[in-house]
């Protein structure tokens, strides 16, 4: 290359200048060593280039598979329920530990990597109520700060429901107040069963949709294969005047779960001295001879569920029942659930069992599960599928 270079300088004499021979001769060899150079980087960035893209050229999962993108996780508060739930959906739960620190603090760390995943939390907020309620916000944080995808809250048992509304000057609305801690903390969705009152969902902005299933829908599958009963002329009764709507969609679901009944609807209208105290109870409909079923959404101690039952007897009903979705049983719940006036009680697993309490009451109490109804709305919801067809009754 430089022969032919230097040849054609001679042709053109430029080596009459001294200078410019100089000049030229340094600047042809920078050129040279620039390309003697250049060749010995050159293989060595084509090759860790090719090690970039083997390791960053990666292929999208599709992200609807139920399996793969999924995690279930639960707290402290039902793990029966849970584990009942994960079996249901052939899924096995991720691992987390939730402990407590020596001062009472609440531990957690997820030991699953949930990068990007969908991750569904299990957790009632039931007695303890704070300790619950705590453990459910602190594991939402872990996940958002651990990159979750989404975040599901499963809470069967919304604590704080009952404080929905100012009943009084200088009370909060507590009801609201966990609403707004839980979309603070990074909720997208919440599943719940039978809140407390309908308006809780509003509680929630737009960008977390609730969804509240029913448990009718389990007590009914259950009533209609007990033969035992033999229900004839049935009165569908609610204990107060907020339960009226619950009571009527009961009864709707009755009619058309036994063809061949027409059931009745009643209230019982009460008046309270205070919390947990009932001054007096009105019948509003007629029961004689008929078998009632109290619809509630919860049993806490018992006490106006006892007394309408008393009530119920002495205005000529034949046998009582009871349906509530939430058995709380605080206090004197099991003493006044032991009264005669109660033939059959009907709960739900939303909140765990107190089996040593409930021995008393024998076979009088059933425990119906919510697991099958929670399972298939996970499942609806993870795969974008319609959540109110559950309830459809009419097909």
């Amino acid at each position: 290359m430089f022969t032919k270079i230097f040849s054609s300088f001679r042709h053109q004499n430029i080596f009459r200048n001294t200078a410019k021979q100089l000049m030229l001769v340094g600047l042809l060899s920078t050129i040279y060593y620039r390309q003697k150079l250049s060749l010995q980087v050159n293989p060595n960035i084509k090759q860790y280039g090719d090690r970039l893209n083997r390791a960053f050229k990666r292929t999208l999962e599709p992200e609807d598979d139920f399996y793969k993108n999924t995690i279930i996780l639960s707290g402290n508060s039902n793990k029966e329920l849970a584990e009942e739930i994960a079996e249901y959906l052939n899924i096995k739960l991720g691992s987390v530990t939730i402990g407590r620190f020596a001062d009472g603090e609440c531990q957690i760390q997820v030991l699953d990597n949930i990068r990007g995943k969908d991750v569904f939390i299990i957790q009632s907020t039931s007695p303890p109520v704070n300790d619950n309620l705590m453990e459910l916000l602190l594991l939402v944080s872990a996940l958002r700060r651990a990159s979750a995808r989404k975040i599901i809250v499963v809470v069967p048992y919304y604590g704080y429901a009952r404080q929905d509304r100012k009943c009084a000057p200088r009370v909060p609305i507590s009801a609201a107040d966990v609403a707004r801690l839980l979309e603070t903390v990074g909720v997208d969705r919440l599943i719940s069963v039978d809140l407390h009152c309908g308006q809780i969902q509003g509680f929630f902005g737009p960008r977390v949709p609730v969804d509240n299933l029913e448990a009718n829908l389990v007590a009914q599958n259950y009533l209609a294969l007990q033969n035992k009963y033999q229900f004839k002329d049935v009165a569908i009764i609610s204990p107060d005047a907020g339960g009226v709507y619950r009571a009527k969609k009961f009864q709707e679901q009755f009619d058309q779960h036994h063809p061949g009944i027409q059931s009745h609807l009643a209230m019982i209208i009460k008046q309270r001295e205070g919390p947990g105290k009932i001054a007096s109870m009105n019948l509003v409909g007629s029961v004689r001879g008929k078998d009632c079923i109290i619809v509630d959404d919860m049993i806490d101690t018992a006490g106006t569920l006892s007394e309408a039952a008393r009530v119920l007897k002495e205005q000529g009903a034949n046998r009582v029942f009871a349906f509530a979705t939430h058995a709380l049983f605080s206090g004197k719940a099991f003493t006044n659930l032991s009264s005669p006036s109660l033939d059959q009680i009907i709960v739900t697993n939303t909140i765990p069992s107190k089996p040593q309490e409930e021995e008393i009451l024998g076979e009088r109490i059933c425990r119906l599960s919510v697991a099958p109804l929670l399972a298939e709305a996970i499942y609806r919801v993870q795969k974008k599928e319609s959540v109110s067809t559950l309830f459809d009754t009419k097909h």
